[in-house]
């Protein structure tokens, strides 16, 4: 019998302001259509592929379901190849199965005995075929002194289901913070987090198993970027982080961060999440929105990515010399803009 730790809610601020974040998203897409403008008529001419229609798995799909309008969080079946667990950024227990080939829900998952969740970000399948979800979000960054995980065995059957699930308190070595990315990983089944800081954030290990009798200590062990998302490669040999306008993969190595690379990725309007497909093949990186889509970029022979097939093209890097001097101007041009608006709303509400 699993034992289940239901904690009421401490008191906390209201949800983040939609407004705020549909202004961002909006300027997100503006400077990112005038950054291309600056990249050249050739750069804007160049159409975006149409989605391949075809009944293979894993390959860019757009989410249909009008529930799912704020999907933080990415994960690959391990039980249903071709399927991707999501959720929205809200304050339901509530799990999506997205089938890829069609981008409609096969199962909407209600998680029982968690309490009333406060800013989920993050969802990754640990090595044990359980579903992890991080209840980790905290806007104000450091006014929560505790976060939640979730945790329930991934269902044998795709279909509406609520399920028991396990809640772990977590607290972080170093004082509270703000998170978006959640990785378990594949063959230690160790839980990571990564925070988000507009300076950079850190990289927090977590206990070699949670408890739900107790507090559960995250200690950091590196500095990373700042983080939207991240994941562990199915063989648990890379780590990949992911912002808004960017993405890295870091060498993993006895439990801590190697050598570092560039990966492409897609310019999306509210970047938030990223997963592996099962076999490692490709990433798929998702966004918030109505009828959001997720993004598969093929990884290469030689560690690097490419625009997968099937894959939309929008905003994906583009691939020769040139393509990569162009997205490095507009990333950089979008980048240096959301920074400047997120940075000045961050300081406008503190002040206020």
């Amino acid at each position: 019998m699993v034992k289940v730790k239901v904690m009421c809610p401490s008191p906390r601020p209201g949800p983040r302001p939609a407004r705020v974040r549909s202004a961002l998203a909006a300027a997100v897409l503006a400077l990112a259509g005038a950054a291309g403008a600056l990249a050249g008529p050739a750069a804007m001419a160049a159409p975006a592929a149409p989605t391949a229609p075809t009944a293979d798995p894993d390959r860019s799909f757009r989410i249909t379901d009008p529930r799912i309008t704020e999907s933080s969080g990415l994960a690959a079946s391990r039980a249903h190849p071709g399927v991707y667990w999501t959720h929205n950024d809200q304050d339901k227990p509530l799990i999506y199965g997205v089938d890829s080939r069609t981008g409609e829900t096969v199962a909407t998952i209600t998680m029982r005995g968690v309490g009333e969740p406060r800013d989920m970000e993050a969802i990754s399948v640990g090595a044990d075929g359980d579903i992890y979800v991080g209840d980790i979000g905290d806007n104000l960054n450091g006014s929560w002194d505790h976060v939640w995980i979730y945790r329930f065995p991934e269902p044998k059957t795709l279909a509406d289901a609520t399920v028991d699930a396990t809640q772990y308190d977590v607290k972080y070595a170093d004082g509270p913070r703000d998170a978006e990315a959640l990785m378990v990983h594949p063959t230690t089944g160790r839980v990571y987090i990564a925070s988000k800081n507009e300076n950079g954030g850190g990289l927090y290990e977590g206990p070699a198993e949670l408890t739900a009798d107790g507090t559960n200590t995250f200690t950091r062990i590196d500095e990373v970027p700042w983080v939207t998302d991240g994941a562990f490669s199915p063989d648990g040999k890379e780590l990949l982080l992911r912002s808004y306008f960017s993405a890295r993969a870091y060498v993993w190595k006895n439990g801590r961060l190697g050598a570092d690379k560039r990966v492409r990725a897609p310019i999306q309007g509210q970047a938030e999440s990223v997963t592996y497909t099962l076999d490692g093949s490709a990433l798929m990186f998702g966004t918030e929105g109505t009828r959001s889509q997720v993004e598969r970029v093929d990884i290469e022979k030689d560690g690097g990515s490419s625009g997968g097939a099937g894959s939309t093209g929008d905003g994906a890097a583009g691939d020769g010399a040139d393509g990569e001097s162009g997205n490095i101007t507009i990333g950089a041009v979008v980048l240096v803009g959301v920074a400047v608006l997120y940075i000045g709303f961050k300081r406008r509400k503190q002040s206020g």
